[in-house]
């Protein structure tokens, strides 16, 4: 899909992803204390109290090498002989096609918090307190991974798939039947009480250096330095015609917070003449996307393979591609047998991870460069298709902050993939 971002995605710019959430309901519980997400059974025999929440999202939200951190609020005693929580991941991917599925478990952490003492029978504690990490990796197939980040996607059709990474905590207080061999009920005292909650675990990452000074044009050209680096292709000319020379520059990192536009530049060289022929395919200063046949677009490649496996030399995955962001041009400067132009890639405010590998479930991010004609046996070239892997961070850079490790941040973004 293809986004007008040069209108909508300006406004929005100063969003914030987490404030999409809607309005908790706090009437379900008036006594909440600051900074605490709350939910409570339906009978009221047993309170869930995670710390240090926004209360005014729907779900509580953590990020890297953070603490399930909480109380759990028992006002129904009776009965009641033990008392744990638990903490879970779930990989879960289902390709529509050949009707397989695959279920990873990421992590499970359980802890018992009380268990009654058969001698003295002392009743269940009011309140009590639990601390469950959140481990920084899982593994899978004998290989590791970083712990991936709630995320959901799917791919309508056939073949298609539906693929989700989530997370929960869970409390449940166990209450024999007080009739033997009767059936669970509420109205006949018995049967556990069990409370459960979902959770968004969102990592946050910042790139490890600044965006660089924009580059400057001189009399040959755009001035190269080593903060930019340079990515050379060729358009092809048609009946005889001289190519085109394309360098296309991103800062050296490739690593972009998704809440900043990306900068790039580029720059065509080639005889006066050939210039001449290309600039009614080249860039254009527009904020219309039909007109444009040359397109500075950010790609997303969601892939799924539930058997995460070659077979007989042939991948198994299922994959999608979506426009997540658009590029606006500005001309930089022109010479004689050159002419240049700088943008800002505009990132649509809905996205909020960015890539991440899990066994068969990944996401992938690339700045493409393109030239399309609108006729090819007509156009004086052919077409451009340029690909650059970059990375997304949740956080723009800053000076004061290491590489992560502390406050929910993890390692920066590294490129691991080179197509």
């Amino acid at each position: 899909m293809v986004l007008d971002v040069l209108h909508n995605i300006r406004s929005s710019r100063k969003k914030m992803t987490l404030t999409n959430f809607a309005t908790h309901n706090t009437r379900l519980n008036p006594n909440r204390s600051p900074r605490e997400f709350v939910k409570q059974t339906r009978n009221g025999g047993v309170s869930l109290r995670l710390a240090g929440q926004d209360d005014q999202l729907t779900l509580p939200v953590y990020g890297y090498g953070a603490s399930v951190e909480g109380t759990l609020d028992v006002h129904k005693r009776d009965g009641i002989t033990s008392v744990e929580v638990q903490i879970e991941g779930t990989l879960m991917m289902e390709e529509l096609a050949e009707g397989g599925a695959m279920t990873c478990k990421l992590l499970l952490n359980k802890t018992i918090l009380w268990v009654r003492d058969r001698i003295y029978e002392a009743p269940c504690p009011r309140s009590l307190p639990f601390n469950l990490p959140l481990p920084t990796t899982f593994s899978d197939g004998g290989k590791t991974y970083s712990l991936p980040p709630s995320h959901e996607s799917h791919l309508s059709g056939l073949p298609g798939f539906r693929a989700r990474v989530k997370y929960s905590i869970s409390a449940i207080a166990v209450k024999p039947n007080i009739i033997p061999h009767a059936v669970k009920s509420s109205l006949l005292g018995g049967g556990d009480w069990t409370i459960s909650t979902p959770f968004e675990y969102l990592p946050r990452t910042r790139p490890s250096s600044p965006l660089p000074s924009p580059l400057v044009p001189g009399q040959w050209g755009i001035i190269e330095t080593s903060q930019w680096k340079v990515f050379p292709t060729l358009i092809h000319a048609n009946q005889g015609g001289h190519d085109i020379m394309v360098k296309f520059y991103l800062p050296t990192s490739r690593t972009f917070c998704m809440h900043e536009p990306i900068p790039f530049h580029v720059m065509f060289s080639s005889s006066a003449m050939s210039l001449a022929a290309f600039m009614p395919l080249g860039p254009m200063v527009t904020t219309s996307l039909k007109t444009r046949h040359t397109k500075v677009q950010l790609l997303r490649q969601t892939t799924v393979d539930v058997r995460n496996a070659l077979i007989l030399g042939t991948r198994t995955d299922i994959w999608r591609v979506d426009c997540i962001g658009e590029g606006a041009f500005r001309h930089a400067g022109d010479g004689a047998h050159w002419v240049a132009f700088s943008g800002d890639i505009y990132i649509c405010p809905d996205i909020k991870v960015g890539g991440f590998k899990a066994g068969g479930f990944s996401i992938k991010d690339c700045v493409v460069l393109t030239m399309t004609p609108p006729d090819l046996s007509k156009s004086p070239f052919k077409e451009l298709r340029l690909t650059i892997p970059i990375r997304l961070a949740t956080d723009p850079y800053s000076s004061g902050f290491g590489s992560g490790g502390s406050d929910g941040f993890g390692a920066t973004p590294e490129l691991t993939y080179d197509s």
